[in-house]
């Protein structure tokens, strides 16, 4: 009887060492995140967004696995910020105006400063939104932002002069809407999904848009002339957040990634849209378009003309209880000395 027993009680040790050993071999299970972009999976951006996925994957040890939805294929670029908020993606990268009224100090972003490049205007959004620790982002984890390059005036017919763009109709969209009132032309509001045919078939005769807009959404083909009116240069926020409570759910160590590869793709979304405005801007020449030079003096006349647009987003958003001024202060030095 005893030697049973002690032969039971051997077999026990035996399993609980061997199923203790194999149990600290298994590997624990990854953290699982969903990150939703609109751009489609050949376009740039979503060349980027796969390019983070993998560097969180690999500095994570894989202790991360990221799912990767570009395209829209989860969301829309829309509803990315509702679905933030609500969890059904875990990370959304979309555009700040695609929320209108949501985001009423980063608005400030968008108006028409003169911004020069893309690396320029990404800089400055992240720079602004760490200046002035916005509520209107409390609801969210915010990774990074960026921005593009400056819009620009192309155009079927050429546009030399200020008083060429009256009465033209120019595609715009979101606030832009306002900088053509104020130079002149007839907006016709649509995205850019939207423009190439609406450039084929006549609705509009011009677009406002970053210069790469001309090879990425191959605008070149129906426009024949580009004015670079730098002057009157907007950008558009776009953003990376994270759902908050996801956040918080993270490991500090798997948090700290994350904050250093946000570091580092600033730089390179900044870049990617100054590649990109190269690129345009190559293309519309093999095409036989003209890129038409803007003179001091009429760049100036364009900055004057938009003015009364800044004034009147300054003069709303203070009624917000916003200190617009300040805002706007801090862009247009941003512009200069960026």
């Amino acid at each position: 009887m005893k030697l049973k027993a002690g032969f039971a009680l051997f077999i026990f040790s035996v399993s609980v060492a061997f199923f203790g050993v194999f149990a600290g071999t298994v590997t624990a299970k990854p953290i699982e995140i969903s990150f939703s972009n609109f751009f489609p999976p050949s376009h740039f951006h979503g060349k980027l967004g796969q390019e983070y996925c993998d560097a969180i994957e690999k500095r994570t040890n894989g202790k991360v696995k990221m799912t990767y939805y570009p395209g829209g294929s989860l969301v829309t670029g829309a509803k990315t910020y509702g679905a933030v908020l609500d969890g059904i993606t875990d990370i959304g990268f979309s555009v700040l105006g695609y929320s209108r009224g949501v985001f009423p100090a980063l608005e400030a972003i968008d108006l028409p400063l003169g911004y020069k490049s893309g690396s320029q205007a990404t800089r400055i959004i992240n720079a602004f939104a760490e200046e002035f620790k916005l509520k209107e982002l409390n609801k969210v984890k915010v990774m990074l932002f960026h921005a593009h390059g400056p819009g620009l005036i192309h155009s079927k017919d050429p546009v030399r002069k200020l008083e060429d763009l009256k009465g033209m109709k120019v595609r715009c969209y979101g606030f832009s809407v306002k900088i053509i009132e104020a130079l002149g032309g007839v907006p016709v509001a649509m995205g850019q999904s939207q423009a190439y045919e609406a450039l084929q078939k006549g609705v509009c005769n011009a677009t406002l848009v970053p210069i790469e807009a001309l090879k990425g959404w191959n605008q070149a083909e129906v426009i024949n002339y580009t004015s670079e009116t730098t002057s009157i240069g907007y950008t558009s926020g776009l953003y990376v957040f994270m759902n908050k409570d996801k956040w918080a759910s993270l490991p500090k160590d798997v948090q700290a990634v994350f904050e250093q590869v946000n570091k580092e793709w600033i730089d390179k979304f900044g870049a990617a849209w100054d590649a990109s405005d190269a690129a345009g801007r190559e293309y519309t020449l093999e095409k036989g378009n003209e890129i038409i030079p803007m003179t001091a003096e009429e760049n100036a006349r364009w900055k004057a003309a938009v003015q009364p647009v800044i004034g009147d987003w300054v003069k709303d958003a203070t009624k917000k209880g916003l200190p617009a001024q300040e805002y706007v202060d801090f862009l247009k030095e941003a512009v200069k000395t960026y």
